[in-house]
């Protein structure tokens, strides 16, 4: 089967979702990490729309990349100009990418709303416009925007406009799904319809405003198409674009067709985190393939058979794109969570050794008191440790103190925490000050212990959350406290759990402190 070409718009059209945005900087680094990918086209922007964008394909130009190849996004020319007067294509020639798209109006509605001329002037602009960039371009592709919509409400008329492309010699003629509302059986009778009227090589654009944008990419190449559209993570405006980290490694594992390497798909997940982290999102861990979600498992039964045969609850092994299977523990636990976390940690337990119950009963207890180790992997890795007798205590707490003030109605609160610990034979009574009164003991934890051990310095905290428990008990209720901390190699999760806010974060913050010291000594 013939190559199905993949082309990324995260710099383009994934940075018009709401809460997106990057940097000059941050679009060369994302723009590197898709080259190794193995994606084909990276659309850089819209050169005619901002000067980021126009310095985009002016810095590109300096990198080195090994293979993915850089695309403009434009509109067809204006109405009553030629294309060689109209400012947006001359910014496109002038931009001098790899690849030029351009997209035009296939919808008569919006023909005769949004442009305001006749249905023959616009497909006068989308061949002269094409015709133009051929000439100036190395490879010109027409994005045929709201086709679906247009071919169902007057699929002559929207033909029409794919043939004006054609006419021009565009190379890839992008049928695009706009609003995102088309099902998935519409676009393939829709697809197998325009093939044999249209002989240009087709592409694929959808959104997923029906939650269809996968599923009609995926359809649409089923049906012939060799080129597909996409954002990383599905980013895009309104509920995003077409996802790519669920649609290659649906091609490769499931569909078998060629697009990336395997070597390439290993590193998805790797991209996928990178890009959500240099626009300062959280990563969405319940996402498909590339979540931390993705190969979890939490029931005893279901943990018990992956252990035997992963394909009894994986519908594909994760390392094919670099993640991993995870055992959650939790109430639903069973000795099979256990042994799998424990072996994890290079814990070696036994399944008849009275510490494997120790542990789960200890655990179903303290989740019956709102204890949760899904996003607290360190606390549970203690607690094992605690239960082996293998944890070595690096220092203890005496005792500590917080104090939270409001001096006057105009007042900022000011919050002041001392603690005392003994490391060895050496008590360290320390204060610190802190924006609130976790801040301020977290400060005081670390100003008493970094004497001791300096390598507490490269800890930082990372997340902060608090839930409160439903025990119906309002202001008295029990707080849990999960806490992600970090240094420049790891991650980890702590949690602290208790009726008082300041006692559940100190759990939570002795944790993390505690988990860095050991983690130090292997």
């Amino acid at each position: 089967m013939s190559l199905v070409k993949l082309y990324d718009t995260t710099l383009r059209d994934g940075t018009q979702a709401e809460d997106v945005s990057f940097l000059l900087e941050d679009k060369i680094r994302i723009a590197h990490r898709l080259d190794e990918l193995g994606i084909h086209y990276i659309e850089g922007g819209w050169p005619g729309s901002n000067p980021k964008d126009v310095a985009f394909f002016k810095d590109i130009k300096k990198e080195k990349l090994s293979q993915a190849k850089i695309a403009a996004f434009g509109s067809t020319r204006r109405a009553k100009v030629t294309p060689d007067k109209d400012n947006n294509i001359k910014t496109l020639v002038a931009a001098e990418p790899d690849a030029i798209t351009i997209f035009g109006k296939t919808w008569d509605f919006h023909v005769h709303e949004a442009l305001r001329i006749s249905l023959e002037e616009n497909l006068e602009l989308i061949f002269d416009s094409l015709e133009y960039l051929k000439k100036n371009a190395p490879e010109v592709f027409y994005d045929a925007e709201h086709f679906f919509d247009g071919y169902k409400a007057n699929p002559e008329y929207a033909l029409k406009t794919l043939k004006a492309a054609e006419q021009a010699q565009a190379d890839c003629i992008i049928l695009c799904d706009t609003n995102g509302g088309t099902m998935p059986f519409e676009v393939a009778e829709i697809i197998k319809t325009v093939k044999k009227h249209i002989k240009t090589p087709l592409g694929i654009h959808t959104h997923n405003d029906g939650d269809c944008a996968v599923a009609n990419s995926l359809i649409a190449v089923e049906q012939g198409i060799v080129q597909v559209q996409g954002t990383i993570n599905g980013f895009g405006e309104r509920c995003g674009n077409a996802n790519l980290c669920s649609i290659v490694p649906a091609l490769k594992a499931k569909m078998k067709r060629d697009c990336i390497s395997d070597e390439q798909m290993r590193h998805l997940r790797d991209v996928s985190r990178f890009v959500y982290e240099l626009a300062n999102i959280s990563p969405n861990k319940h996402q498909a393939y590339v979540g931390n979600s993705a190969f979890a498992h939490k029931g005893g039964v279901h943990v018990s058979a992956i252990q035997r045969h992963p394909e009894t609850y994986e519908h594909m092994r994760p390392e094919l794109v670099g993640n991993c299977t995870r055992v959650l523990i939790s109430d639903l636990s069973g000795r099979s969570n256990i042994l799998a976390k424990a072996e994890e940690f290079n814990i070696n337990l036994d399944s008849k050794d009275p510490v494997t119950l120790e542990i789960l009963d200890n655990i179903k207890e303290m989740e019956n008191r709102g204890y949760q180790f899904e996003g607290a992997e360190a606390s549970f890795e203690l607690l094992m440790k605690k239960a082996l007798g293998s944890h070595r205590k690096h220092f203890q707490v005496l005792g500590f103190r917080v104090i939270d003030e409001k001096r006057g109605e105009d007042k900022r609160p000011s919050a002041e925490a001392t603690i005392m610990v003994k490391v060895g034979g050496k008590v360290e009574h320390t204060a610190a000050e802190g924006s609130g009164p976790v801040n301020a003991l977290d400060n005081a934890i670390r100003k008493a212990l970094e004497k001791f051990y300096p390598k507490l310095k490269e800890v930082k905290l990372l997340d902060y959350k608090v839930r409160v428990l439903p025990a119906g008990q309002g202001t008295a209720s029990s707080i849990r406290v999960l806490i992600e901390s970090g240094d420049k190699h790891n991650r980890w999760g702590t949690v602290g759990v208790s009726d008082n806010i300041i006692d559940a974060s100190y759990q939570a913050l002795i944790d993390s402190i505690d988990y860095k010291l050991h983690k130090s000594e292997e």
